[in-house]
């Protein structure tokens, strides 16, 4: 590693690091001037992560975190889901891409597709519980399913209602193969993972939705009615009412985690809200409440187990200008912007808004290894979840601020 390089690390390792112990992080590779997987590694200790999720099962990221305990989510691609049914290529895709890595990698779960359901594309959701299935077979053939678990990831655009938080329920549609996932799920000892940005639903009506709650800043915030618990902030809402959802379908022990929330730091005109003031806010604030190990308002002893999104800016991602700017970091490794959190290192405090290090670190960085794209860019979610999800949670923080006479700012 570059000296330079290394120095920096060790610098923004004050700046970011504050015992968030169960910080997760989604590393995305759509770009062509990302740092190799080596170099990625002590950045992202640097920030206190502990757990990455990935978009596909790329084996250069996989063999540079061997023995660094790292815990990783890897994931197979909608691409992949009609091949899945098939038992024996299961078998040969956990071969090549999970267990070829084990235990050196600390591989905890795949996640087959991602935001499957609400494509509303039937010959592709009928192969997503098939392809769960036979990769969980293939990993109960090579003693691996006590070890690595087999979910999928969903976006918010899976419910139907979410206002209160306590009526929240799954689209009708999507009841009968929610239900038979959650089955797997449960049957399978895995966790139920959910897409969440707030961002979507200020960026669709900001003259309605308070800034401040979704930014978790400072602001009146909303009673749920059915159970009186008080909501400051959009994400536990939204997380709240996945637990309500669960629940309904007589599953309210099986565990939740947000596999995606970040916000973007830049955008075009018409993306309101997408800043490098309002993206430090919203992930400043949010890694502090991850790591005060808070629950939310329905459950308290819950630790969140959310991974940001994402570790970098993508420069080849398709769609609006925020879609390649959600990152924490440049692809050079500086800060994206000031995170504004400070901490002492040895006898010297250093504080995030001080001038980041400059570019010129003499880092050379070669393109990364081809991705699977098997993740699909937040522009494809935001169509979706502008129609189901954001327009939801706006019906519903909207109803709730009239029906508690709340002026929203």
């Amino acid at each position: 590693m570059e000296p330079n390089l290394l120095l920096f690390i060790l610098l923004i390792s004050g700046v970011f690091s504050f015992q968030a112990s169960s910080l997760g992080i989604n590393y995305g590779q759509i770009a062509n001037n990302l740092p190799t997987p080596e170099n990625v590694v002590p950045l992202l200790k640097s920030i206190g992560a502990t757990r990455v999720k990935l978009y596909d099962a790329d084996p250069k990221v996989l063999k540079a975190f061997a023995n660094t305990g790292v815990e990783f989510i890897v994931g197979l691609g909608n691409e992949y889901l009609s091949k899945m049914r098939d038992p024996q290529k299961a078998l040969d895709w956990v071969t090549t891409n999970v267990k070829c890595h084990l235990p050196a990698t600390k591989i905890t779960a795949i996640a087959v597709g991602n935001e499957v359901l609400t494509f509303n594309d039937t010959s592709l959701s009928g192969c997503l519980l098939p392809a769960m299935q036979s990769i969980h077979t293939a990993l109960v053939t090579l003693n691996l399913d006590k070890q690595v678990c087999v979910t999928t990831a969903h976006s918010l655009g899976v419910l139907e209602t979410s206002y209160p938080p306590s009526s929240g329920a799954f689209r009708q549609d999507l009841s009968s193969c929610v239900a038979q996932i959650l089955s797997f799920l449960v049957k399978t000892g895995s966790p139920f993972l959910i897409n969440a940005y707030p961002f979507f639903a200020y960026k669709g009506s900001p003259k309605q939705v308070s800034l401040d709650y979704v930014l978790f800043q400072a602001n009146p915030g909303t009673v749920d009615p059915a159970t009186n618990l008080h909501y400051d902030n959009m994400l536990f809402a939204q997380i709240d009412a996945v637990y309500s959802a669960l629940s309904a379908l007589g599953y309210k022990k099986l565990p939740v985690q947000i596999s995606e929330t970040g916000w973007p730091s830049k955008g075009d005109e018409d993306e309101v809200g997408a800043s490098p003031e309002n993206a430090k806010k919203y992930n400043a604030n949010l890694i502090k409440l991850i790591a005060q190990k808070k629950g939310t308002p329905l459950r308290p002893n819950s630790d969140l187990n959310i991974y940001v999104f994402a570790l970098f800016n993508e420069n080849l991602k398709p769609g609006p200008t925020s879609e390649r700017n959600y990152g924490l970091f440049k692809p050079d490794g500086t800060p994206a912007y000031s995170l504004g959190l400070s901490t002492n290192i040895g006898n010297t405090t250093s504080n995030s808004g001080a001038t980041p290090a400059k570019n010129n670190t003499g880092f050379i960085m070669p393109a990364p290894p081809t991705s699977s794209n098997g993740y699909l860019s937040i522009s494809s979610a935001t169509g979706r979840i502008a129609s189901s999800g954001s327009i939801q949670l706006f019906l519903w923080f909207l109803v709730g601020s009239v029906l508690l006479g709340i002026v929203v700012a």
